[in-house]
């Protein structure tokens, strides 16, 4: 059932990159005609979404698609949840808020992948700079914007001064490492102070931040496929069709734009024929254009919490206490730095020597020794949630934090295939966690790096007493034999939410983020990274999506 009406760009999926995508065309020009297909509502007034603290509530909750991974074969079997946002500002609406760019070298080695420098560091420089309304006037205009939709701010510029701050810092200090000013400038190792898209305390909306004002938006509408006709030089994307049966058509030079997420976009082109021949067969769908990478290369950064019961509760260390109280204390997470780390190199070439079969001495220049690489981001938060994953019930009352490692650089691939034909079915989701020796080796790592935190320093044997345990197992030091911690690892390890690669630039799509043998259909999201970031991911998508727009209208200019 065709629709008359045909548009300049149809933008698959209203998340962070499609609301950027289309906010910024209709800016620039606003003559043309915009659509945005977004599967989730509308939900700037959704009562949960503007408070940063009440996130929790929105998992599992009516904007959440509630996907699970396939059992993990290298964790302990069992499926892993997976956040992914159905709502008008995607992923923006529930996340932690973290605004943290990363390592220059990462995106280096993403410009290497797609043979382009516009996806180097520097190239994404302007682009960072563009989306960003940075909280301190007198930082470095090289790295910083200060004009940007998103506004970002500190622990210490929101008014939050936590109890804990000086006795985690001078842990940190305790274990070597140094104290950044500025972890946003694309060399993050060290310390510094967390930083979060917040403004005012609150939740920011891409949708609102990047106004679609004269953008055509259809929520709670899900796309079943992109249309392709034949051209002169291949296929030739024409337009959407609705799972309703409704086909909405792009103008003649017109672009589909496909912005549906790591798990949503390979799914969305496997449905219209997109992808390896075998996969398609396997549902029965006829192959349009041969692209084998479509759902492969994907990653997904895996992180694991621990749990201390505080030495002195009374003194209101945590969140539950009736002493913290501090109204600021609502404006962000509860914490207060940032620490960003790299591994030993012996032991990670050793792990990297066993993973690709070469001598040790042979890896000296592998990309992941080089640097060195942040490998680990880790964290001491303020509060005790999520210990149900390996058990435990914990109680809000200020009795106990937590603690986080996220390993960066995960050298693990897993895959996005179809379970069905059904475009509301879930998609297969497997991110093989901890598949290779060396995510295994960084894990450990991580685990080690906690353990002498707070176990081992003075600041943290006077702030906790122990650590609480789930069933079956001890607490483990820093020198604990690798196989007492893969066990916990086993048990702990969940997603971080940071899924990308699934359609990796330089193999399904080209540096201009157009797929391979399609005119008219590019993929602009996180699926197109090809290498893991030690970020946090909506940092360079928002990035991406502004280059990108640079990049249509370009194109579109020399096509006039």
């Amino acid at each position: 059932m065709a629709v008359n009406t045909s548009y300049d760009f149809i933008v698959v999926g209203g998340g962070t990159a499609g609301c950027v995508l289309a906010s910024r065309l209709l800016e620039r020009q606003p003559s043309l005609s915009v659509l945005v297909i977004e599967a989730g509502a509308d939900v700037t007034n959704h009562p949960h979404v503007s408070k940063p603290l009440e996130a929790a509530l929105l998992h599992f909750s009516d904007i959440d698609f509630k996907y699970f991974t396939t059992p993990q074969e290298h964790l302990d079997n069992k499926p892993r949840y997976v956040c992914s946002v159905k709502a008008l500002s995607g992923a923006i609406t529930i996340n932690a808020g973290g605004w943290i760019r990363g390592d220059k070298a990462d995106y280096d080695e993403w410009a290497h992948q797609a043979a382009d420098d516009r996806w180097s560091y520097q190239g994404l420089l302007p682009y960072f700079r563009r989306s960003e309304h940075h909280f301190d006037p007198n930082a470095d205009a090289e790295q910083h914007g200060f004009n940007g939709p998103m506004h970002t701010s500190s622990v210490s510029t929101s008014g939050r001064h936590y109890p804990l701050r000086d006795t985690v810092l001078r842990a940190w200090k305790r274990l070597g490492l140094d104290e950044v000013p500025d972890a946003n400038n694309g060399s993050p190792q060290g310390i510094a102070e967390l930083v979060e898209n917040r403004r005012n305390g609150l939740r920011q909306l891409t949708s609102v931040a990047y106004p679609l004002k004269g953008v055509q938006v259809m929520t709670e509408t899900l796309v079943h496929r992109i249309i392709l006709t034949d051209g002169k030089q291949g296929k030739v994307a024409t337009g959407v069709e609705l799972v309703d049966g409704r086909q909405l058509f792009v103008a003649t030079g017109g672009e589909v734009l496909l912005s549906g997420g790591a798990y949503r976009s390979p799914q969305v082109l496997m449905l219209s024929g997109i992808g390896d021949k075998d996969e398609l067969e396997k549902h029965g769908i006829t192959q349009q254009v041969d692209l084998p990478w479509v759902g492969k290369n994907f990653h997904d950064h895996q992180m694991i919490f621990r749990y201390w019961k505080l030495r002195h509760p009374e003194k209101g260390l945590a969140m539950g206490s009736a002493a913290f109280a501090d109204p600021s204390f609502e404006k962000g997470n509860p914490a207060d730095w940032l620490a960003t780390l790299t591994v030993p190199r012996d032991g990670l070439k050793e792990a990297i020597a066993k993973d690709e079969g070469k001598p040790v001495a042979s890896v000296d220049s592998h990309v992941l020794v080089q640097g060195p690489r942040s490998h680990l981001e880790m964290n001491v938060l303020y509060a005790a949630f999520g210990a149900e994953q390996i058990g435990l019930e914990i109680p809000v009352d200020g009795s106990a934090i937590m603690s986080y490692y996220m390993a960066c650089l995960p050298t693990s691939r897993g895959s996005i295939t179809l379970a069905s034909t059904d475009p509301t079915a879930a998609p297969v989701i497997n991110p093989n966690y901890c598949a290779t020796h060396t995510d295994r080796f960084v894990m450990r790592e991580g685990w080690r790096v906690l353990s002498r935190l707070m176990l081992e320093t003075p600041e943290g044997q006077d702030s906790v007493e122990d650590e609480i345990l789930p069933e079956g197992h001890k607490c483990l030091s820093s020198d604990a034999s690798d196989e007492d911690i893969d066990a916990r690892i086993k048990i702990g390890g969940v997603s971080c939410s940071h899924p990308a690669a699934s359609c990796s630039m330089g193999k399904v799509v080209d540096a201009s983020c157009k797929v391979f043998g399609v005119q008219g259909l590019r993929v602009v999201d996180a699926s197109v990274i090809p290498v893991p970031l030690a970020a946090h991911y909506q940092v360079p998508v928002f990035a991406l999506a502004e280059q990108a727009v640079d990049i249509i209208l370009s194109d579109r200019e020399k096509i006039d």
